[in-house]
């Protein structure tokens, strides 16, 4: 049943099980056609009825089961689901490409210009995108389109002609035959027809000083930790790029923080419920910005950087028949691995954080954004580009001399093109080039690999903390921690205090 844009067969009969059980844990994982009606659906769709096995086909993506001439499900909305986590487990070309296209690269740069971000010609990577997901950059870059119109289509008040803009298309026309082809109705139609706002879905769109304002819900799967994550973010913000609010309330489940896009700047502030709904998990964001077509990128940066995209339940069981490290992910389950908002943001605050506290490090990456704003005095409040960095005096906001040259010598590279730290690029490339800069070690160059680069299986084995909580183990990391290494060592931060009988 397999075939060329379903390279599935070894996983069809485990889908199938997942499809008529509706496991939600598999939503974004794959997609399930229905041949008998037409349409795609996802695994937890609620159709009473279920399909029969001989009827159904898998697909990777929606967008190789849209080449398949299925529409998607208007019960179900298989497209508005967590994002699937086997793009951060794979770095290989495949996916480096899938990041570089949920992020909104095609539209910006085009093919061409995302196959030589990636090092490749275009004909090899349509090639290796169609055997391995089942189809092209352009007809994914479509269904990734189409998704994000419907979301602003059906829960904002968003003039139409807008929300074709701001969801990447290029052309009214073009927007409007997408949407009519993918969910049979044209986009005025799939206004008329919104029903009350379903809760975890709702957008609002309202023009500030500042651009626009958008608020979205990012959904993730279960279970989710995020008081760790909150927790990491607020421990590690850099004061001026991010506000945590006023910590000596109960709020502490909000982070916000300035964003640098492609064609503007913008900030995205996001916060949890009261309480985590294990049918609902995940986060409401609320995106402003210069330009409305940066949403994608701000979108993907923000799932990102509190690792919606995981798949908790899947890692901990891989941890299951582990004595010593089951305990663990039993006692806090769903700790994801905290992401960053900009590769060379990470890169700096890392090589500032050697050797000091994390509170050091924050005053020292404070002063370091105060010194550049002082220069440039925008209204936001960014991060500096390398450029700006390699600018600054570096030594007159507390760093060390040799520091300073480090710090310098990587704003260098990545301002002229030499070297740069993004979700997209070769994981084992970008840390051979960074532990050839002078004061660049180990625990560095790890540390920007699990943050920037969304590396799942970095152990930080030179961490100070997870040496000590190695050592009280009585262990070595192990080959068979493995592809989930950086979850291993988030894990063991999140339990530092744990104690553990020897």
């Amino acid at each position: 049943m397999a075939t060329s844009t379903t390279p599935l067969a070894n996983d069809e009969e485990r889908f199938y099980d997942a499809l008529v059980s509706r496991d939600r844990r598999f939503d974004g994982q794959f997609i399930a056609g229905i041949t008998s009606t037409g349409i795609y659906c996802r695994p937890s769709c609620p159709a009473p009825v279920r399909p029969l096995r001989k009827n159904v086909r898998f697909y990777r993506t929606a967008a190789a089961a849209q080449a398949a001439g299925l529409r998607a499900c208007k019960r179900c909305q298989p497209d508005a689901s967590p994002g699937s986590p086997e793009w951060d487990l794979r770095s290989d070309l495949v996916g480096r490409a899938m990041k570089r296209i949920e992020r909104g690269d095609i539209e910006r740069f085009g093919v061409r210009g995302v196959a030589e971000l990636l090092h490749v010609s275009e004909r090899h990577l349509h090639r290796v995108l169609h055997e391995a997901v089942g189809a092209g950059p352009l007809a994914l870059a479509r269904a990734q389109r189409a998704n994000l119109a419907r979301i602003l289509i059906e829960t904002s008040t968003m003039p139409i002609t807008n929300v074709a803009f701001a969801s990447g298309f290029s052309s009214v026309r073009q927007f409007n035959d997408t949407i009519r082809a993918i969910y049979d109705r044209s986009p005025t139609e799939l206004r008329r027809a919104r029903t009350i706002q379903r809760s975890g879905s709702a957008t609002s769109e309202n023009p500030t000083p500042d651009g626009i304002a958008l608020t979205l819900w990012l959904p993730a799967r279960w279970p989710i930790d995020l008081d760790w994550m909150f927790g990491f973010h607020r421990g590690h913000g850099i004061p001026g790029v991010t506000s945590t609010g006023d910590l000596t309330t109960d709020v502490a489940r909000v982070y916000e923080r300035t964003l640098g896009l492609s064609r503007g700047t913008g900030s995205v502030t996001l916060r949890a419920d009261d309480e985590v709904d294990p049918e609902r998990p995940g986060l409401w964001a609320t995106f402003c910005l210069d330009n409305i077509a940066d949403l994608a990128d701000a979108i993907a940066t923000a799932r990102a950087m509190f690792d919606l995209d995981a798949d908790p339940k899947r890692i901990a069981e891989h941890f299951d028949g582990d004595t010593d490290l089951a305990p663990f992910f039993r006692e806090r389950p769903g700790v994801g691995v905290p992401g960053t908002a900009d590769g060379f943001e990470a890169a700096i605050a890392a090589i500032v954080g050697q050797q000091i506290s994390v509170a050091g490090a924050r005053t020292l990456l404070g002063r370091l954004v105060a010194a550049h704003h002082d220069r440039v005095r925008t209204e936001r409040v960014l991060f500096p580009s390398a450029e700006d960095i390699a600018e600054l005096d570096l030594t007159s906001v507390g760093l060390t001399t040799r520091r300073a040259h480090t710090i310098r010598a990587v704003a260098l590279a990545v301002a002229s093109g030499e070297l740069t730290i993004d979700v997209g690029d070769d994981r084992d490339e970008v840390r051979r080039q960074l532990l050839a800069i002078p004061g660049i070690g180990p625990w560095t160059a790890d540390v920007i690999s699990m943050r920037a680069l969304r590396d799942p299986d970095v152990m930080l084995s030179s961490d100070l903390v997870i040496k000590q909580r190695l050592a009280e183990l009585g262990l070595a990391q192990t080959l068979h921690w493995a592809p989930w290494r950086s979850y291993v060592a988030c894990t063991l931060w999140a339990t530092r205090d744990r104690k553990v009988a020897k």
